[in-house]
């Protein structure tokens, strides 16, 4: 009998072995069904037990996964465990070959500055759009090539790597192979899967894209987000893989290990294959040690940059894909981290024959070693495909040869660049001419490697040799069902980590219902009238209000899932409809409370029909009407995908609910062609079943005199209402239709449409790039050249001396005045209250240290790199040096030039670059840096000089080609990942700083633009600047730049702080003397090789703790005694102090803010476009339904509609500005934590600028509403009402404006900001006086109508238009004395009105501004 060896090595008696042969034969002897869901496992007295795999916990999958991979290192040897099983009964695996003949790409884009987006240019896109539809305008739109006949094959089994510089085509074509390319890119060519055709399978499923963005959400934690993949995912083919294996074996009697027996069956088996799959992908990615921890995101603390790149991978390795194309994976990892886990993927590659095609930026030369094949990529053409080991060769034929320290991944992404090719010429008799990319593309034609390809193209891949099992038919890789369960327990968990949001929402309702029913309370027994009717009509009206309303909460919470909902459906982890279904199942019992508390306060305080039955009926139709709600917003949230239009769409969504729903405006009273409004408002139906519930009980089933109908029916009919008892359920079951309607709109939408305002291509001007060549040609001729060649990053320094014309010619706008400082900081620590997640896993309470006592020194001149495995504490050190962190606990000494860190004037000489690159994302990459300067720069530099040094920087960090481009969103649109990070260092350099902190400055960047980064920040260390880099994946060239090296090790300790020596020799020198450590290879990266070295595994195997080392060594103690005399101040020296706080008067920062926040609004159409389209819309739908209403002063049923018509445009106009400006506050507030920590300016004229911006678009808003509204409705024309009218709407829509600005400067998000709205517009909707006047509210309760803001604009818009009238109604009272009595407004009162309006306008600009000052809700 054959047989694998057993994981327990200890002899067992002869009995005790039969025994388990014995069981092993039972286990045999199982159908294959239940013989796939039992293993025999050995028990602690080392006798086999049964095990059922779908009962084991958590803590027990665990413990068998430990079993058999102990760690990451031990990967290899597993996964040929699992290969010499499989092979043992032949049983194929399947294999996946990728080709790809003659692929173009092609995307359409605005040339230059056309493509910036204006509200002027956003109204003739519209029209050409529209005439472009009909064929009466072609597009100005151009055709750009982005991948050009490129052709080839992906080989199973083989690792590829795919290399090219930024804009290459790198993501296109990874895309194009997996199926992932958009719709709006013009596809042509053929990529086929084992012969088959894309459309003979599903391409999203058979392959795993994984993007270089991490989307993720944010309140999952890494496990949680990992599991919540492999669930949606399935297990694919496996389950059939796994019988037939189990079946050949019992066929040939073979017994395998036990444990690879069992964690095989426990990785296809659903419930348990999820905890299997997730935890082995933690262990290989290093995700372990964070697993309990949440995503986070920029204002929510998480985990780290390099975490959440590992999660973006681990994501799709849980899912049982055989092809998969890996886009940037690398980025924000250091070297090591990106060798275990290639490596890890190579593993899997090689042995089970997988394909994989992965795209990275600057991969160190041992990963580069890992893979098999080369793409190279250059101006959206292949130049090179083939053998890793005959690239070099394939160049050499071309006449470039790489150097010996260089890396040849660097060499390959420079080598066809026209700035830096030449200085790899290696024939110097032949005079040197750049060769293009399309000359090597010809060139790869006759290499035998190219020949080879075309050879094999040329022959057809044979379907019949395709595996059945390789390519994946079924379009989701779970049943409907357990994808539902999945999203739905996703639901769950993320509302119960938002509990507080939706207590919040539930505690503010029920604020409202008891105030409700406070000012309803005088009513309670009044029956007697029509007007009493009314008055419970308005009880009514109101709560349906205020239950719809609270569905807006929706639109905030929806569209910020929708980016992770958009990545997950185009890899079709579930239906859009799996994602909906779950927010309006966990409605049901939300709506179903909040409905109960509100009935349960205000039914009978309010004097309703005193029956247990109506109560039921009404507790229905506000069930159904809240359901009804959270539908409507989720259907606008997904229809809109943008918060500012959202916004937007659902106050025109409520508009129209509340316009036709019949109780503003009555039925009878309504234009008859607008009828239709009437019968598709969801909100008729609420009411008229609410009212029908009411008024046809007993209370009002009394005949008035001189009536034939019950009071009650009279009551309905006033207000053109149905009063059939029938039509109670009618109504209801319209309301369900309409929450099936807008349920089954969302899913379409999700299902269709794409993110919203994703990327668009800008082209630079042709004069630019006619520039750039002309520079790139003469650099060719420049003697120069080789001193300013990426690859030698201190070149310029060290041949400073020569030229010294030319260079003080080049240097002399780069060097404005500074004072060079030193900072030392001693047994520094940071800690923090120990997570949640991580004490329900057992931890104990207490802090969690980040920081173990890190001392060093950095000094003028000194370039220093923070390097460290990813969650060592780099960028926390950073963080805490330079003042950023503003949670936890700092512990510890840091001193600048021997003096206290003060803060206020540290950030005065201090730039720090952030590793998420934060801007404002509507300017210009130049206005983004003439900004900065203008801040940050000292007074005294005139306006000239700041111009040239901001053109200085971008010539130094290449980003005069993107001076005019958007910045854009991330992830989005404009700038990418690269041209972002540059932007990033660029902002500090302009600050022209003593102390520069970057924080992984070179990661997102290619080896070029890394090393043109590199050049910059080492020519500025050489100024005299102190300069400190945490960087994670350093180049030989990039590494031997830096002058000394702070080595982290996990959990926040110094293993190494000193100088690097000549080619890293002190560094290389220091760590070989330690017993054990294993000497450097020749050639091989220092850098590399000391994270390698250093590992808490080598830990281990060598038995040391490199900390403790380090602490003992002489090298410490120099190090302390240099922090010692650099903490002491030089006698010739004094503190920092600067005249002022900020470089600039308070008038200079709010002209630099207004400018900025002025070119912000010019480009933002999102906003400013759409708010105009929303007045004018509203304008001509409030002149429609209203039309000639202001004109008729007949009776009070006339004035009612007029007022009505002015009580709907206050709110809805106010709460629209006010609901769109809080997305905008929002993007700019992250911009603004980052700004002001920079010391760019104070809190007071930046709030001030947000303030001024919005007074002449507002201005433009309501003239446009006004003329439209006032000429329709027919309003009398004089030039008093006229101006006053507009006067009120202005000021009015202007301080709700400056309400949501203060209100979301007290929230930490828009959901809070959202609730915390809705709360106040509840109170101002009921005190307008327009529900229920002033006259009929509780005395005691009638002071709040004089602290609300919204009475006082109805006040003065009322009274402005009727108060002076003379026309006398039907009861013989005037129009003026209709109002005075009803409504208690006065016209001599209008004084008083404007004065209270501009009171409550400055009030809320004070509390907006001083929020802003003293709150910050970014947690670092």
């Amino acid at each position: 009998m054959a047989s694998e060896n057993s994981s327990v090595g200890s002899f067992r008696p002869d009995a005790a072995a039969e025994e388990d042969s014995l069981r092993w034969a039972a286990l045999q002897r199982l159908p294959t069904y239940q013989r796939a869901r039992k293993a025999l496992l050995h028990g602690v007295a080392g006798e086999l037990k049964e095990i059922d795999l779908q009962k084991l916990n958590v803590k027990e999958t665990k413990e068998l996964l430990n079993r058999v991979v102990k760690n990451a290192e031990s990967n290899e040897e597993f996964l040929h465990k699992l290969k010499n099983r499989i092979d043992r009964v032949s049983l194929d695996l399947p294999t996946i070959e990728v080709r790809f003949q003659n692929l173009n790409v092609d995307a359409e884009a605005y040339l230059g500055k056309s493509a910036s987006p204006t509200i002027f240019r956003y109204f003739i896109d519209l029209a050409q759009s529209a005439a472009n539809c009909i064929h009466l305008y072609s597009t100005q739109k151009q055709q750009v090539s982005i991948l050009s006949d490129v052709s080839g094959i992906i080989k199973p089994g083989r690792m590829t790597l795919l290399l090219g510089p930024p804009g290459s085509g790198k993501t296109t074509l990874l895309k194009a192979l997996s199926g992932k390319l958009e719709s709006n890119l013009r596809f042509s060519g053929i990529v086929t899967y084992n012969g088959h055709e894309m459309k003979e399978f599903v391409p999203q499923r058979t392959a795993a894209y994984i993007s270089q963005y991490d989307i993720h959400v944010p309140l999952l934690t890494v496990r949680e987000t990992l599991a919540f993949s492999a669930r949606c995912q399935g297990v694919g083919t496996g389950y059939d893989m796994l019988t037939e294996l189990l079946r050949r074996e019992k066929q040939l009697n073979i017994k395998p290990d036990p444990y690879i027996d069992a964690l095989m069956k426990a990785s296809v088996l659903k419930g348990q294959k999820e905890d299997i799959v997730t935890e082995y992908i933690l262990k290989i990615l290093g995700l372990d040690i964070c697993a309990d921890t949440i995503v986070g995101n920029e204002m929510l603390r998480g985990i780290s940059g390099g975490q959440k790149k590992r999660v973006t991978t681990g994501e799709m390795l849980v899912g049982p894909v055989n092809a998969l194309f890996m886009d940037n994976i690398s980025t924000g990892l250091d070297s090591s981290t990106t060798f275990q886990i290639v490596n890890c993927i190579r593993q899997s590659i090689h042995i089970f024959n997988k394909t994989a095609v992965i795209s990275l930026l600057q991969p160190p030369p041992e990963t580069f070693e890992l893979f098999d094949d080369i793409i190279l990529l250059s101006e959206g053409h292949i130049v090179y495909q083939g053998p890793r080991e005959h690239v070099l060769e394939f160049f050499e034929s071309m006449g470039f040869k790489c150097p010996e320290r260089k890396g040849v991944a660097d060499y390959l992404q420079e080598v066809t660049s026209r700035k830096d090719q030449r200085q790899y010429w290696k024939n110097h008799d032949i005079q040197y001419r750049y060769i293009s990319a399309d000359e090597f593309v010809e060139a790869f034609k006759s290499f035998q490697i190219g020949i080879a390809i075309e050879h094999e193209l040329a022959i057809p891949f044979q379907k019949s040799n395709s595996h059945p099992a390789a390519l994946t038919k079924t379009k989701y890789g779970a049943t409907k069902k357990e994808l539902m369960k999945a999203c739905l327990s996703r639901e769950v968990t993320l509302m119960k980590r938002s509990a507080s949001l939706h207590i919040f929402k539930i505690i503010q309702l029920e604020i409202s219902a008891i105030v409700v029913a406070l000012v309803f309370a005088q009513a309670r027994k009044q029956h007697d009238n029509i007007q009493d009717g009314l008055v419970k009509l308005g009880a009514i009206y109101f709560g349906l209000n205020s239950l719809t309303f609270t569905g807006f909460f929706e639109l905030p919470l929806t569209i910020d899932k929708l980016p992770i909902f958009y990545k997950q459906r185009d890899s079709l982890f579930y239906p859009s409809w799996a994602f909906s279904l779950p927010s309006s199942i966990l409605g049901i019992p939300v709506s179903f409370i909040e409905v109960a508390l509100w009935v349960a306060t205000t039914y009978y305080a309010i004097g309703f029909e005193p029956s247990f039955t109506r109560v039921l009926k009404q507790f229905f139709v506000y069930t159904l009407s809240g359901q009804m709600s959270y539908a409507l917003f989720r259907c606008i949230a997904a229809l809109s995908r943008d918060h500012v239009v959202a916004n937007t769409g659902g106050c025109l969504g409520v508009l129209w609910l509340l316009i036709f729903g019949g109780f503003v405006l009555s039925h009878n009273n309504m234009q008859k062609w607008l009828s239709w409004g009437y019968w598709t408002s969801p909100l008729m139906y609420a009411q008229t079943a609410l009212s029908i519930n009411e008024f046809l009980g007993d209370n009002w089933n009394r005949v008035l005199n001189g009536s034939t109908e019950s009071l009650g029916v009279s009551v309905l009919k006033s207000r053109g209402l149905f009063a059939n008892p029938y039509w109670y359920w009618v109504c209801l079951v319209a309301l369900i239709g309409f929450i099936i309607l807008f349920n089954v709109i969302s899913a379409v939408a999700l299902a269709f449409f794409n993110e919203y305002g994703k990327s668009q291509t800008v082209i630079p001007h042709k004069k630019t790039e006619n520039k750039e060549q002309s520079d790139m040609v003469g650099e060719e001729k420049d003697p120069l050249f080789e001193d300013t060649k990426p690859s030698s990053i201190r070149s310029k320094t060290d041949n400073m001396c020569k030229n010294s014309e030319v260079n003080r010619h080049t240097n002399q706008k780069m060097l404005l005045p500074f004072t060079p400082l030193c900072i030392t900081f001693e047994n520094v620590k940071y800690s923090v209250d120990i997570p949640n997640a991580m004490k329900i896993q057992g931890e104990s309470s207490g802090r969690l240290e980040l920081l173990k006592g890190v001392s060093g020194a950095f000094r003028p001149g000194i370039l220093t790199a923070l390097m460290g495995v990813s969650g060592a504490g780099k960028t926390t050190l950073l963080d805490v040096l330079s003042g950023r962190k503003n949670s936890g606990y700092i512990e510890g000494s840091i001193r600048i030039s021997g003096f206290p860190k003060k803060q206020e004037t540290f950030a005065r000489v201090s730039g720090y670059c952030e590793q998420n690159d934060i801007h404002s994302p509507y300017v210009t990459v130049y206005e983004s840096l003439i900004y900065s300067a203008w801040l940050r720069l000292p007074s005294e530099v005139d306006s000239k000089t700041l111009e040239l040094f901001v053109e200085e920087i971008m010539e130094l960090i290449e980003l005069t080609p993107l001076r005019d481009s958007l910045v854009g969103f991330p992830n989005v649109n404009g700038l990418s990942i690269e041209q972002r990070k540059r932007l990033t260092i660029a902002v500090e350099l302009v600050a022209n700083p003593s102390i520069i902190f970057l924080d992984e400055p070179t990661s997102g960047l290619d080896a070029r633009a890394a090393a043109i980064v590199m050049r910059t920040v080492r020519n500025t260390v050489d100024t005299g600047r102190t300069v400190v880099c945490t960087i994670h994946q350093p180049s030989i060239d990039i590494f031997e730049s830096f002058d000394e090296l702070i080595l982290l090790t996990r959990g926040g300790e110094e293993i190494y702080v000193g100088p690097l020596g000549p080619q890293s020799c002190l560094l290389i020198k220091y760590f070989e003397e330690i017993h054990g450590v294993d000497s450097i290879r020749d050639g091989y990266n220092p850098a590399a090789w000391v994270l390698e070295m250093t590992t808490r595994t080598q830990e281990d195997i060598l038995g040391i703790k490199f900390a403790e080392i380090y602490k003992k060594s002489d090298l410490f103690r120099r190090n302390e005694a240099l922090i010692k005399e650099l903490g002491e101040p030089h006698p010739d020296s004094q503190d920092l102090h600067f005249p002022s706080k900020y470089p600039h008067s308070y008038l200079t920062q709010f002209k630099a803010c207004l400018w900025k926040q002025h070119k912000s609004y010019s480009r933002n159409t999102a906003y400013t476009a759409v708010r105009l389209v929303f007045s004018a819309s509203m304008g001509l739908m409030f002149g429609a339904v209203f039309l000639g209403l202001g004109s008729k002063r007949n009776t009070k049923q006339d004035i009612f509609n007029s007022i009505g018509a002015m009580y709907i445009a206050i709110n809805f106009m106010g709460s629209q500005g006010a609901l769109t400006v809080q997305p905008v506050i929002i993007t700019e507030r992250t911009v603004y934590y980052r700004e002001r920590a920079a010391g760019m300016y104070s809190a007071l004229p930046h709030s001030f600028a947000q303030v001024a911006i919005e007074i002449p678009y507002t201005l433009l808003q309501v003239s446009l509403y006004a003329l439209i509204v006032y000429a329709m409705m027919g309003y009398q024309w004089t030039a008093t009402k006229f101006f006053l009218n507009f006067f009120f709407m202005y000021i009015t829509i202007l301080y709700f404006i400056y309400y949501g600005m203060m209100v979301i400067s007290v929230s930490p998000n828009q959901a809070t900001a959202t609730i915390l709205s809705g709360l106040f517009y509840a109170f101002w909707n009921l005190f307008t006086g327009f529900v229920i006047p002033r006259t009929r509210i509780s005395v005691w309760l009638r002071w709040y109508s004089w602290i609300c803001p919204v009475s006082w604009s109805l006040y003065g818009l009322v009274t402005s238009q009727f108060a002076d009238i003379k026309t006398k109604v039907e009861t013989g009272e005037t129009v003026g004395e209709f109002i005075n009595q009803y409504y208690g407004f006065r016209y001599q009162y209008l004084w008083m009105v404007t004065v209270a309006l501009l009171g409550f306008t400055l009030l809320f600009i004070l509390v907006f501004v001083y929020s802003a000052k003293f709150l910050n809700f970014q947690r670092r």
